[in-house]
């Protein structure tokens, strides 16, 4: 197993550029990228499509998607 922290991908959009940053890192990059090149406009983000799958992850393990019948009883 690697002690190595991971990463996750950003993208901005209007600069048309991807990295990636130490998962501990990515609000503070999010933050002084939005600042320093869009005037604090939130512009680049954590990649989309690893938002979506994380959501689904979440939701899933917190039972969100659970036949919704038994939520009629």
């Amino acid at each position: 197993m690697s002690d190595e922290e991971p990463t996750v991908p950003i993208v901005c959009t209007d600069c048309e550029t991807e990295t990636r940053v130490p998962l501990s890192n990515v609000a503070d990059a999010l933050s002084r990228h939005n600042e320093g090149k869009h005037g604090g406009e939130e512009i680049a983000e954590v990649d989309p499509g690893l938002k979506d799958q994380l959501a689904s992850l979440v939701a899933e393990d917190m039972g969100l998607f659970d036949d919704e019948s038994t939520a009629d009883s």
